[in-house]
């Protein structure tokens, strides 16, 4: 069955589609980060991204990136910290993009890799995910991909196919914080 995986990087999609792999699912990836920035740091993550997909023939889809809407979708909550309300919003904003996608393009159901990272709540991650699948009356798959040594497993994979890791979740409130020590 296929499956429409969010990718928001090509080291969190290695756990995530060889895991769905072993369940029978045919991940084909969506990259839609309109949240990364600078341009070169989204470049870098998406021609990961498409090296992972040519080296493990994977279908991918690079879905256009609307950074305006995705501001506007954080308004007001650019000075909150790292996991705050801010990032709720940014993967709600995502996530909603991924579960349209999908429905309007035949996929009975969607997930993400976001969980594959230690610093995501993947609690958060699957209440947003069910809701909006709720709500747009199709299937969420939760899976909490950092279980069971995936994140290691994640780093694992990105060592041996030289997959470019980023060190900040993507945003540009983000970086700032890690560039100023936070």
């Amino acid at each position: 069955m296929q499956i429409l995986l969010h990718v928001c990087c090509a080291p969190d999609a290695t756990t995530a589609v060889e895991r769905l792999h072993e369940e029978g699912y045919e991940p084909i990836l969506f990259f839609f980060n309109p949240n990364i920035q600078p341009e070169e740091e989204y470049e870098k993550r998406l021609e990961a991204t498409v090296k992972l997909a040519n080296l493990w023939n994977l279908n991918l889809i690079v879905e256009k990136q609307d950074k305006i809407l995705w501001e506007q979708q954080i308004k007001g909550l650019e000075d909150l910290p790292e996991g705050s309300f801010r990032c709720v919003k940014c993967i709600e904003y995502r996530l909603r993009s991924t579960a349209e996608y999908a429905k309007k393009n035949g996929f009975h159901i969607f997930s993400t890799t976001l969980t594959t990272s230690p610093k995501k709540n993947s609690k958060l991650i699957l209440q947003i995910g069910e809701t909006i699948a709720e709500e747009l009356k199709i299937e969420y798959l939760h899976k909490d991909f950092k279980k069971k040594n995936g994140f290691l497993r994640s780093i694992e994979l990105s060592k041996k196919l030289g997959l470019y890791r980023q060190n900040y979740c993507g945003c540009i409130y983000s970086l700032r914080k890690t560039s100023n020590g936070g």
